[in-house]
């Protein structure tokens, strides 16, 4: 199994004799192109969205990544800058055939923002 960047992940349970560890890895066969693609896209964001802040010296701090967010503290005169750098950098990864999208949302604190 790979993922659409070429990192590979062996499966060597999906010849096992017992069932339930083969339906596992068959599980994790079809899952893993997917899922992989998907970690590969962020990784590949966060590591240009980065270089770029550097590049820009932004006070912008990068803090966390959950799943498909990355959550930002980001100083009120970078705000405007932020809304349209994020999404950019992370639609523009890698190209794909079909347009990836991306939401922001802001807030003091986490909370605020999954109102």
């Amino acid at each position: 199994m790979q993922t659409i960047l070429g990192r590979k992940r062996t499966v060597p349970d999906i010849n096992s004799t017992n069932r339930q560890v083969r339906e596992g890895a068959e599980r994790f066969a079809i899952n893993m192109p997917v899922q992989g693609t998907s970690a590969d896209i962020i990784k590949k964001a966060m590591i240009n969205l980065h270089r770029e802040m550097i590049q820009r010296n932004l006070q912008s701090k990068m803090l966390l990544q959950v799943h498909d967010e990355l959550v930002f503290e980001v100083p009120e005169a970078e705000m405007a800058e932020m809304r349209q750098l994020v999404p950019d950098m992370m639609v523009n990864a890698i190209k794909l055939s079909i347009p990836l999208k991306v939401d922001t949302k802001t807030g003091r604190n986490w909370g605020e923002m999954e109102k």
